[in-house]
C-alpha cells in the first residue's frame, strides 16, 4: 500500500504526482514519479548514483531552472497548494526548504553568519531570529563552538550540520535533505541522523532525503522510494523495506551475486506501477 493511500489529504504536507522532468527540452530524467510525504514524518527516496533522487528534490524546491530542466507533466503539491510554478524564495516562505548536496556553505563567511543568512526570508524582528539561533545551537552544540570560524576551515561534518542549522533559521515546516552522509565518517553519518530524528520528533518537522546510504536512511525513515533511471521501482514503510529480501541484495549488500537491477528480477514487472 502506497503513503498515498495510508495518509489522508489532511495529514499530508507534500505530494509529488506523476511528474516527468525534462532537461534541456530533450532529456527525459524524471518518468512519471509520485510520492507522498505525511505530516511529521521522515520519508527517504533510495537508489545509485543518477536514479534521480536529486532531480526530484530540486523539481519539488523549484531549483531546476537554473540547470535548464523543467517538469513538463504532473504537478507538486506542498499543504494543499500546487507549488510548481512558485519562486524557490516563496517556497521557502511557505515552509520549505532545501540543503543542497555538498553542504555548500559560505566558506568566507563564519559559521553565525552563514546560519543568519537563512533567515533572510523572515520578518518577525531580530528578538526571534535570535532565539531561533541559540535553539539552532541546542542541536547543533559544535557549531556554538565554532560559531566564529570561518566556515570554509571547517570539517565536513560541522559544514553539513551548518547547512542544515542554516535551513532551520527559516523556521521551515519540511526540510528537503539532499545526500546528507555525502563524505562523511560514519559516526558523523549517525550524529547528523541523530539529530535529524531529534528535530523530527522535537520540532515537528517534517524530512524527505535522499540518500544513497540505503542502510542509515531505512533505520530512521518511516516509509522509502526506490528510484531506478527515473522512475519509483519499489516503495514501502522504511522496517519492511529493510526485510526486504531484493533491496537487501540490491541496496544493502547481503546476497552473493553482486549488485543488480531490479529490471534482473522476476517481481520487476510486477512492481512497475506505470505499466498499464
Amino acid at each position: 500500500m502506497s503513503t498515498a493511500e495510508q495518509v489522508s489529504p489532511a495529514e499530508t504536507i507534500l505530494e509529488v504526482n506523476n511528474i516527468e522532468v525534462i532537461y534541456d527540452h530533450v532529456i527525459l530524467v524524471l518518468k512519471g514519479v509520485s510520492l507522498t510525504v505525511p505530516r511529521g514524518g521522515i520519508v527517504a527516496i533510495l537508489g545509485a548514483n543518477g536514479a534521480g533522487k536529486t532531480t526530484t528534490l530540486k523539481a519539488i524546491s523549484n531549483l531546476l531552472g537554473a540547470e535548464r530542466g523543467d517538469v513538463t507533466k504532473g504537478n507538486i503539491l506542498f499543504k494543499g497548494e500546487e507549488v510548481q510554478s512558485l519562486s524557490p524564495n516563496d517556497l521557502v516562505r511557505r515552509g520549505c526548504i532545501q540543503v543542497m548536496e555538498g553542504r555548500h556553505c559560505f566558506g568566507h563567511l563564519t559559521i553565525e553568519e552563514n546560519l543568519l543568512t537563512g533567515a533572510f526570508t523572515r520578518k518577525d524582528g531580530a528578538a526571534a531570529i535570535k532565539d531561533d539561533l541559540e535553539l539552532v545551537y541546542t542541536y547543533f552544540p559544535r557549531l556554538k563552538e565554532r560559531r566564529s570560524s570561518q566556515a570554509g576551515y571547517t570539517s565536513g561534518g560541522e559544514q553539513q550540520m551548518c547547512a542544515i542549522g542554516r535551513a532551520l533559521m527559516s523556521r521551515p515546516e519540511m526540510i528537503l535533505l539532499d545526500e546528507p552522509s555525502m563524505g562523511l565518517a560514519p559516526q558523523l553519518v549517525e550524529e547528523i541522523f541523530d539529530i535529524v530524528k531529534k528535530l523530527n520528533s522535537q520540532e515537528g518537522v517534517s524530512f524527505l532525503l535522499a540518500e544513497q546510504n540505503t542502510n542509515i536512511a531505512l533505520r530512521y525513515a518511516t516509509y522509502g522510494y526506490i528510484l531506478e533511471s527515473g522512475r519509483v521501482v519499489l516503495d514501502g514503510e522504511g522496517a519492511a523495506l529493510r526485510e526486504n529480501e531484493d533491496v537487501k541484495e540490491f541496496y544493502l549488500g547481503v546476497g552473493g551475486e553482486g549488485r543488480r537491477s531490479f529490471r534482473d528480477v522476476k517481481h520487476y514487472k510486477r512492481r512497475k506501477r506505470w505499466l498499464a
